[in-house]
């Protein structure tokens, strides 16, 4: 196949271009040229932004297209009109486009947000409604040759945010370890690598749809993750599970401060419970948790300063929380 990708080089585009580069397939990237512009240099790139810089794209086609870095629908309505003439458009879209997540089984039917004002632009506020017209103005140029992937919280060997980095990174240190809830606590991922290859083999295979991808339900927890951890760690540690409340009460942030930490509000029951069921029937495999927690953390090893994460507590911030915890 011709494949292009938008984007390339930054974490799941990275990963994909390499699977696809693997496959036999010929791929170009279109990118700013900004973020790791030395990498696949043996493939056809094309420099361009999506702000008024589409130009370069004019008059090419393409079997498949996938775009890993829209986030804004005027920007991604532009994109998608330029390359209309391509085979089938592949848009990476969230599970954060979802209204209503308090009740387990989220559907790719299902409601999704709207936004804070009709103008809005704001990713902060807005990030999920934004990438649910996003997904719409794809579906407006391509029709039944638009495919969409909502994926949860994607980890894998070069991560730019390290909200799963942090674990792996945080028990290879050893010591006492401040983990949230309970060890049965239910989490929802998928790995960099094998979300790539199931949006290879939808453009492959030219699948179109919606897609939520993520582990199924219940196929990690919590207790699980820490145990990989440990069993990859250089150092030994010592867990220590905080309840819930308290860490609200200590003004712990979730998701960021404290990675995969949701609290279990009501209105938060079905965040780690999306149902995946239409991803897995369309060939959505996982590797093994022990391989991607091995995997990430050897990746970060490689990093300097070594022991320093994007997210995650601040060590004298977990410290002074382990001894005042209950």
């Amino acid at each position: 196949m011709r494949l292009l990708v938008l984007g390339g080089t930054v974490f799941l585009g990275r990963h994909l271009v390499e699977a696809a580069v693997a496959a036999g397939h010929e791929v170009t990237l279109f990118n700013r040229g900004q973020t790791d512009p030395h990498l696949f240099s043996h493939l056809e790139q094309i420099r361009g932004d999506r702000e008024g810089g589409l130009a370069a794209l004019a008059g090419r086609r393409w079997d498949a297209v996938v775009d890993t870095s829209g986030r804004l629908p005027r920007l991604v309505a532009a994109s998608a009109a330029q390359l209309a003439r391509s085979g089938q458009y592949l848009f990476v879209s969230t599970i954060s486009v979802y209204r209503d997540v308090s009740s387990p089984g989220v559907r790719e039917d299902a409601p999704a947000l709207e936004l804070s004002r009709p103008d809005s632009e704001d990713e902060r506020t807005d990030y999920g409604a934004l990438k649910f017209l996003c997904e719409a103005a794809v579906r407006s140029v391509f029709g039944h040759r638009a495919t969409v992937v909502r994926p949860g919280l994607i980890v894998g060997p070069w991560d730019p945010t390290d909200r799963f980095t942090y674990w792996p990174a945080r028990l290879d240190r050893g010591g006492d370890v401040l983990v949230p809830g309970r060890p049965d606590r239910r989490l929802q991922f998928v790995d960099a690598r094998d979300l790539a290859a199931f949006m290879l083999r939808l453009v492959e295979q030219g699948i179109p749809g919606t897609f939520n991808a993520d582990q199924p339900p219940g196929a990690v927890t919590m207790g699980a993750l820490m145990a990989a951890c440990q069993a990859a760690a250089a150092q030994p540690s010592r867990l220590h599970w905080v309840d819930d409340e308290w860490l609200a009460q200590e003004g712990v942030g979730q998701w960021m401060e404290l990675p995969l930490w949701i609290r279990p509000t009501p209105d938060q029951l079905g965040f780690y419970e999306v149902d995946c069921t239409a991803a897995t029937a369309a060939g959505l495999t996982h590797r093994s948790l022990t391989e991607s927690v091995r995997d990430t953390l050897s990746w970060h090893r490689e990093r300097e300063p070594y022991a320093w994460t994007r997210t995650g507590l601040a060590p004298e911030r977990e410290q002074d929380l382990l001894e005042r915890a209950p």
